[in-house]
């Protein structure tokens, strides 16, 4: 049996991209990573990266990781900025962290065209609007 199948579902997590500015004018948006959970989360790795295709070609974003030693529990932080040119790629964040002892990591996958300020929900904690993942 493979490893990855004997962890258990990350739930209580999630990842947020939410306008700086407010209203309809363009910039730069932020992402966020919120715990929503009763307890907190610790040793935090955050992978980021884009990939696809603009105008007729493929594009392909640097690789980031970002570490974090702890997000307690119903708090949130910010992982990175992030520019209105690059949401027609795929917009990718890969987060592990520990509970206890027990390791967990999901993929958190925005499609190309979908962060979009009509696709904007009440983002939990924050008391913004913005795109969620959970």
């Amino acid at each position: 049996m493979k490893t990855a199948e004997l962890r258990p579902e990350s739930v209580g997590v999630a990842v947020a991209i939410v306008p700086d500015m407010p209203g309809n004018q363009p910039g730069e948006w932020s992402v966020y990573l919120l715990n929503l959970n009763d307890f907190p989360i610790y040793g935090i790795l955050i992978t980021s990266k884009g990939y696809g295709f603009l105008n007729n070609e493929k594009k392909v974003t640097s690789v980031i990781r970002r570490f974090f030693d702890d997000l307690p529990a119903h708090s949130y932080l910010k992982i990175e900025p992030i520019m209105e040119d690059i949401f027609g790629l795929t917009n990718e964040y890969w987060v592990s962290y520990y509970v206890n002892r027990q390791v967990f990591d999901k993929r958190f996958i925005f499609l190309p065209e979908t962060i979009q300020r009509h696709n904007a929900v009440n983002i939990p904690l924050l008391d913004r609007k913005g795109v969620l993942i959970t």
